[in-house]
């Protein structure tokens, strides 16, 4: 059974997507977007997130209340533009650990190259976010999952910005299990391995370098 595709239309997100394809948008606009867009795409992944109740104070009692153990997240940022996904997420869980991806990829053979992998101790107690903000020919996101699993951690669940249906379907038949959370499906890829009509390369509207 393939797991699902979660599409976030939630208007706010939506609105602030919009802004954010704007080729006339600047660096500095676009990196506050791309914060706040991945904070509110936080509730809609953490949603399901296991609870467990501690035990607390009130100023009238003492109560058992649930709490989310961010100490078992673990975000996997996949460099480099999922470094701009990943402060949005953290202020909504800042317990949680940050691991790294390197990956880059080939410009003849749109293959993922990996350069660095960096994780938390202990994965099998943890349950990982995978964070890229475009998923493109899903190289690159096949890739990266490809070596988390490795790690074996609890579980794992994809976040992007943006899909193409080809990049869908290469993560769908690589990870079945794996859950995508997107809060856009767009039309294709190009000739070039582009998303269309996308908003760019993420990577450079993010840090200038383009």
């Amino acid at each position: 059974m393939t797991a699902p595709v979660h599409h976030i239309t939630h208007p706010l997100i939506q609105h602030k997507l919009t802004l954010m394809r704007q080729k006339d948008r600047s660096t500095s606009n676009f990196r506050t977007l791309m914060n706040e867009i991945s904070m509110l795409m936080a509730y809609e992944v953490t949603r399901d997130m296991p609870m467990q109740l501690v035990e607390i104070e009130t100023p009238l009692e003492t109560m058992m209340a649930p709490m989310i153990d961010g100490k078992k997240t673990v975000f996997v940022s996949i460099l480099r533009a999922g470094n701009g996904f990943l402060d949005g997420m953290l202020n909504v869980v800042p317990g949680a650990r940050v691991g790294h991806v390197g990956l880059y990829r080939d410009p003849r053979t749109l293959v993922a190259v990996e350069y660095y992998f960096k994780m938390p101790h202990d994965m099998q107690e943890r349950d990982a976010i995978v964070l890229d903000p475009m998923l493109a020919t899903g190289n690159s996101a096949v890739a990266a999952v490809d070596r988390l699993k490795e790690t074996a951690p609890r579980s794992i669940r994809f976040v992007s910005l943006v899909s193409a249906p080809e990049g869908i379907a290469n993560m769908q038949k690589h990870h079945p299990d794996v859950p995508i959370y997107t809060a856009a499906i767009d039309r294709e890829l190009n000739s070039h391995g582009y998303i269309v009509p996308g908003l760019g390369d993420a990577g450079d509207r993010l840090f200038g370098t383009k």
